[in-house]
């Protein structure tokens, strides 16, 4: 099976504008990510989305420059983008990974797609996120190229676009939905923030990455230990932990209930 791995990307971020090329240890955010994408060993291909918006030509251009191939699509219909990238690459798996994960562990990866690929035809959708068990910022979603384009060619509602998956993991009755949760036992998603959205957020990775180096060898284990022995840049975003796109949409979600999710302190006000 051809695997590709898209990692979608735009520079028009409402919350942190330019947040994939803001700098990280000497690169932009998005190159640190695709090295640590690209550091797994089951990805296949892996290639950046972006969009049609003559704004996001610099985001083609830093991505073309690190080696890494670019397909862009629609602004706001992520799902699209996918497709594009799925036809691209005549993928017969597609795996999604948004660009706002730059602290993602390349085993985390591999262990979903392992999920998937080691018992071929059994699932149709593998991720770590139905529910969420790992810190947040390892998002990694497996999908069938034959469920991405019937998401495609049947989804309507703006979050199904946008979100690019709902319309299969919301549809547990109709699709083989597996998960892969953390075998620790314990539930960090709503704990551990170590996603990009906020100024925040930045603060919290850039300082992650000056304690750890650009090397995409560590990961989960490793943040933990630095989280341990150094507190205060845990700190650094704690407040924000817990907040995703759910919040907007729990009316409309049937898998997700308010417990996945938070409200922003200003935002949601």
């Amino acid at each position: 099976m051809r695997v590709v791995t898209v990692v979608q990307a735009r520079t028009t971020s409402t919350r942190l504008p330019g947040k994939a090329l803001l700098p990280l240890l000497g690169s932009p955010v998005l190159v640190r990510q695709l090295e640590r994408v690209a550091a797994a060993e089951r990805v296949g291909d892996v290639v950046v989305a972006t969009t049609i918006d003559p704004a996001d030509d610099r985001i083609v251009e830093v991505a073309r420059d690190a080696g890494f191939p670019v397909v862009r699509g629609s602004v706001d219909d992520l799902l699209e983008r996918h497709l594009v990238a799925a036809d691209a690459f005549d993928a017969d798996v597609v795996v999604k990974i948004p660009s706002d994960c730059p602290l993602i562990d390349p085993r985390v990866i591999d262990l979903v797609l392992a999920s998937f690929l080691d018992e071929p035809g059994r699932w149709d959708f593998v991720s770590n996120l139905h529910p969420p068990t790992w810190p947040d910022g390892q998002d990694t979603e497996v999908m069938t190229r034959s469920a991405l384009e019937e998401a495609g060619a049947e989804a309507t509602r703006e979050l199904e676009r946008e979100h690019t998956t709902p319309f299969i993991w919301e549809r547990p009755e109709r699709y083989r939905v597996h998960n892969v949760s953390w075998d620790r036992g314990v539930d960090y998603s709503m704990s551990h923030r170590w996603t990009l959205d906020y100024e925040a957020d930045y603060r919290f990775i850039t300082t992650v990455y000056a304690e750890l180096g650009a090397d995409p060898s560590w990961g989960v284990d490793d943040v933990l230990a630095l989280l341990d022995a150094k507190p205060e840049i845990g700190a650094i975003n704690a407040e924000l932990a817990g907040i995703n796109w759910y919040r907007h949409h729990l009316d409309e979600l049937t898998t997700v209930d308010a417990a996945s999710t938070r409200n922003h302190p200003e935002e949601d006000r």
